[in-house]
């Protein structure tokens, strides 16, 4: 090969290898452009938890609204949608959501409403969502409250339960020692009779309901009959029908204004009530409400405290029973139903909560002694009617024999085999 064609394939070899070199270049630049492209972000998706609530709004909106904001705040991706509904409403209104398959996620029910619709079987089971770390916040009496068939069906929320006011200036004229208050039902009928025998005063207030059979250990129903009508339930309505006789208890039933009014007219010695009785005793008699304490209401047979208490839960129609079971979890947590408490002046249902110094701060007045009194109660609490299914129907008939019976004079045997039947009749739907 010439000289001139060296040259010429030299260079023509070195322009093919640059040529090389400079596609192998932009070939990399073009894959780090592409590498450094941002990925594009993956839509995060919302899940709506419609909270239904009863009568809360508007007095609690700043509490709730903060409480919804730091919830969202913690899980993104959560949405509540809070509603709130009259008491008188939330039935109905739940009942033709859950048929028009637009159910809410979380709802307020009582736990007589809750019980009922658990045994229809229309509420998520917490047995089986919660851990048992996360079930035994609770206090076991309230959480069992809407046990059904070894299910838990609500999670209890706030509550409140009575306790025992006493009238000291006439408990000591009748020469009782104040300091050593009636810790049974059993103490609070001797308690009664004395008082009855030295000053003439009723000794306390009977509430002739179904729950004063429940207090005392027995059942109303068992394996969907009625499991009342027996001797000992007998020989316990004869013992009250005697107290009745004796003028240690009223013959009937006073409205609430005329309990207060028989209490604050000192015609009354002891009466069991929640706190909304001290206002109203306040009001009607500001002197015996000076010499009234509040101490934990005497305990039956049964060894329980009923409770009035409100509960959350989960429709099986949700179709976001995971998320409204945390949420459902949040707001009952211990942190939560103690803010709650402060504001609403209510009971927690936790244990922890329950612990708090904020109930402890006695100041000696009677509002502050009730407080103490209630939360010291909790750890006796549970809510009225243990997953009896109809219990509102139950109840009812039970009630109106049993006034029947106290009330009217009506024999005792007659009206408890009617409600024998009616209550068999009502289990039997």
């Amino acid at each position: 090969m010439s000289g001139l064609k060296k040259l010429l394939f030299v260079s023509m070899m070195f322009i093919l290898v640059l040529g090389t070199l400079a596609a192998c270049n932009n070939t990399k630049e073009t894959v780090k452009e592409k590498e450094v492209d941002p990925p594009k972000e993956k839509k995060e998706e919302t899940t709506t938890v419609e909270f239904w609530t009863i009568s809360l709004q508007p007095t609690f909106n700043d509490y709730f609204n903060d409480l919804i904001a730091n919830y969202e705040s913690e899980n993104p991706g959560v949405k509540i949608d809070w509603k709130d509904f009259p008491y008188d409403a939330i039935q109905n209104k739940l009942l033709t959501s859950i048929a028009s398959k637009q159910a809410p996620d979380v709802v307020n029910l009582n736990t007589e409403l809750a019980s009922q619709m658990a045994s229809k079987g229309a509420l998520t089971d917490f047995n089986k969502q919660l851990t048992e770390e996360q079930r035994s916040i609770y206090f076991d009496g309230i959480y069992n409250s809407t046990v059904v068939d070894n299910g838990a069906y609500a999670l209890p929320w706030y509550t409140g339960i009575p306790v025992l006011y006493i009238n000291t200036d006439l408990v000591e004229k009748a020469g009782l020692d104040i300091k050593a208050p009636p810790q049974t039902k059993a103490d609070l009928a001797n308690w009664g009779k004395q008082i009855q025998e030295k000053t003439g005063s009723f000794g306390y207030v009977f509430t002739m309901e179904t729950r004063s059979i429940l207090e005392e250990g027995f059942k109303v129903a068992e394996g969907g009959k009625a499991a009342f009508n027996n001797d000992e339930v007998k020989a316990y309505i004869q013992s009250n029908i005697e107290l009745i006789k004796d003028g240690v208890i009223p013959k009937d039933i006073p409205a609430f204004a005329q309990q207060v009014q028989l209490f604050g007219s000192e015609q009354v010695a002891m009466m069991i009530s929640s706190s909304s009785f001290i206002n109203q005793l306040k009001t009607a008699s500001p002197d015996v409400y000076k010499k009234t304490i509040a101490v934990p209401a005497p305990l039956g047979k049964a060894g329980i405290r009923f409770t009035n208490s409100m509960n959350l839960v989960v429709p099986n129609a949700s179709d976001n029973a995971e998320a409204a079971t945390a949420f459902a979890h949040y707001v009952t947590n211990d942190a939560n139903q103690l803010a709650f408490s402060k504001v609403a002046n209510t009971l927690p249902s936790t244990k922890a909560a329950a612990k708090d110094e904020f109930f402890y701060q006695n100041d000696g007045t009677l509002e502050g002694q009730a407080k103490t009194a209630s939360v010291e109660s909790l750890d006796k609490a549970s809510d009225f009617y243990l997953g009896i299914e109809n219990a509102n129907d139950v109840n009812k008939a039970f009630n109106k024999r049993l006034q029947n019976i106290y009330i009217n004079d009506q024999d005792l045997n007659t009206e408890l085999d009617a409600a024998e039947k009616e209550i068999n009749d009502i289990l039997s739907r």
